[in-house]
């Protein structure tokens, strides 16, 4: 698919994107086709859905960063998502890549290295030893609600926030964590994506 594609799927979120980050979308679209997909770092039945399901999905939070975020952790990276995407969208941000298994973290490392990410550090440590105080963290497909915020409210600052992608089954009443402030986001973009939940402390 060309380049152009990138910039007309992207508007339907609200992300605007440039040439140079389409083309590096589509390195890295070829990058999970290629090598994460064999490892199964990715499920093979997603294989024909990845622009859709997996790197526009993880672009939903390109706009909720807000304007001057300090750094941005992707907890359990895995192949990058969502992490890899929003670096592309937002190079105003910088991003780290946080996972333990090691052939995840060659993984990113060639995509960091292939697609020249400067604002993006793969690290390779268990989310219980990061330096703490991050401002936002991600989490998508780390954990359910409760024990995605008990990994992340640690190493986040005062006032930081966890992004946390839910399912489209989520309730909020019953699936956050007491003494969480919480904000959810919807994309009418993505008809099939649950929301993106803002996690806060009270």
């Amino acid at each position: 698919m060309k380049h152009e594609a990138w910039g007309v799927s992207t508007a339907r979120i609200g992300v605007d994107i440039g040439v140079g980050q389409a083309a590096a979308l589509d390195t890295y679209e070829q990058l999970l086709i290629d090598r994460a997909l064999p490892f199964g770092m990715v499920a093979a039945g997603d294989k024909g859905q990845l622009r859709e399901r997996h790197i526009l999905d993880s672009l939903r939070a390109a706009p909720l960063l807000g304007e001057t975020p300090g750094v941005v952790a992707d907890l359990g990276s895995g192949a990058g998502l969502p992490g890899v995407p929003l670096a592309v969208a937002r190079p105003d941000v910088m991003f780290r890549l946080v996972e333990t298994r090691l052939r995840r973290v060659s993984f990113l490392e060639l995509v960091v290295d292939t697609l020249g990410l400067r604002n993006a550090t793969v690290v390779h440590e268990q989310i219980q030893r990061l330096a703490p105080p991050l401002d936002v963290c991600l989490a998508r497909a780390l954990a359910d609600p409760i024990g995605s915020w008990r990994l992340a409210e640690p190493v986040l600052s005062r006032d930081g926030s966890l992004l946390y992608w839910a399912g489209r089954g989520f309730d909020p009443a019953s699936g956050t964590p007491e003494g969480v402030r919480i904000s959810v986001s919807a994309t009418p973009g993505l008809a099939d994506a649950g929301p993106v939940v803002i996690m806060t402390r009270q």
